[in-house]
């Protein structure tokens, strides 16, 4: 680790870890800790690549903070996953956070490794999806929460769908995927027809695993947030009531640090600041009322204000993760308040499906807008959300470890030079 006292902070997927963990928090106040900041992974990590992550996000820290300002480090692991998107046998990565669907896995990878071209394969690979999410056949109408349309509606135009959105995003690498010269297309841009069009289609049933697990690790995220990480800052709070909390997400990570907000114990107020970095889910999250439905409010309604500094959300239009695969996802889902953004796609430039990390925070009045180059020169406000443009720095979703971003989580904490 590229820095001390650094703590790691284990949590299953329930949100349970083991006990001690907020004594060891508390413990470091006592040894002159002013500052801690608490850094979440996101959904495609292991426990290993967490921590080098960490390491690497974390160095440049010890050379920006402000004489006076001793900080601490904590890093957040969670039962996420690795999941390359390779053929077949990756996908038995998946085992290691879904233990219990290893036998849906083994079905799955050998049909993704097979590809054959019978709907009847596609309608298996539907009903295992199912199996995989828990979600029953009968869709959304019966679900307690809103289950996502690809999961219930027909597998072979999901994977079509999906199929699609990949070669118009990267038309070369499909080509060089190898893909089939395209059949038939119908009205819906779905190509007609069997055999080797329907084979073509299992490169979006990858892309449609993808988007199931990432439904399920959407909801741990949520989970370990609000039921792991919140009550035991509560914890932290009660035992060390001058410790600065500055908590820091990336992608999912970025999810479960602000359910962590939802999930403080009545009246603590610890966290002095929050970075979402390229955060996974909707813009509308923070807010009272959706602009598209007055009735509904986002997921995370107002829970900024138990920040007693600002919520900086770090977005870039380079994240084409955020842009085009995941909200597809989410506007099959109709899940405006968890994920969203469309662009090139059916219904591109649709506000209700925008992602946090693509185009910042939504419709929270009085949300500032900043330019990176503003904040390194500058600094954050003080308060309230914060919308900065990452785009200079961060080009795809995975850019994390860059020292500019260093510098907006120490600013966001007041505890620069």
């Amino acid at each position: 680790m590229s820095v001390e006292p650094y703590r790691e902070i284990t949590f299953d997927k329930e949100g349970d870890g083991p006990p001690g963990q907020s004594a060891s928090l508390a413990a470091l106040a006592r040894q002159g800790v002013t500052d801690l900041v608490v850094f979440a992974h996101g959904w495609n990590s292991s426990p290993s690549g967490a921590t080098r992550l960490y390491s690497d996000f974390f160095a440049p820290f010890p050379g920006l903070l402000a004489p006076g300002i001793e900080a601490g480090y904590a890093g957040v692991i969670w039962p996420s996953m690795m999941f390359t998107g390779a053929p077949g046998p990756d996908y038995r990565a998946l085992v290691t956070v879904l233990p219990e669907k290893e036998p849906v896995l083994d079905r799955l990878t050998e049909l993704l490794v097979t590809a054959p071209a019978d709907e009847r394969a596609f309608a298996e690979f539907g009903a295992l999806l199912r199996e995989l999410t828990d979600v029953s056949g009968e869709g959304a109408a019966v679900a307690v929460e809103p289950v996502p349309e690809f999961l219930v509606a027909d597998p072979v135009e999901v994977c079509a769908l999906f199929t699609e959105a990949l070669e118009a995003e990267a038309p070369a690498a499909g080509a060089l995927a190898g893909s089939v010269p395209a059949g038939a297309v119908s009205a819906d841009g779905f190509e007609s027809g069997f055999g080797e069009g329907l084979e073509r289609y299992w490169k979006g049933a990858r892309e449609a695993l993808r988007q199931a697990t990432y439904y399920v690790m959407k909801k741990r995220a949520g989970r370990v947030g609000e039921a792991g990480l919140g009550p035991l800052l509560g914890e932290v709070a009660r035992a060390a009531p001058g410790l600065r909390v500055h908590l820091v997400g990336h992608s999912m990570g970025a999810r479960l640090v602000a359910y962590a907000l939802k999930g403080l114990p009545s009246g603590a107020r610890p966290v002095a600041s929050v970075t979402l970095l390229q955060g996974a889910f909707s813009h509308y999250a923070f807010a009272a009322r959706l602009p598209h439905d007055a009735r509904r409010s986002g997921s995370l309604r107002d829970v900024q204000q138990r920040i007693r500094g600002p919520l900086v959300a770090c977005y870039s239009r380079h994240d084409t993760a955020l842009g085009v695969m995941y909200p597809l996802a989410s506007r099959l889902a109709r899940d405006s308040e968890s994920l969203g953004g469309l662009p090139r796609l059916p219904g591109a430039g649709d506000p209700r499906w925008g992602a946090i990390g693509y185009d910042g925070v939504h419709a929270v009045p009085g949300t500032v807008e900043r330019t990176l180059a503003a904040v390194l020169g500058a600094g954050v406000p003080a308060s309230g959300c914060v919308n900065v443009d990452t785009a200079a720095v961060v080009r795809s979703h995975s850019d994390v470890c860059e020292p500019e971003l260093a510098r907006v989580v120490v600013s966001a904490a007041r505890a620069g030079r």
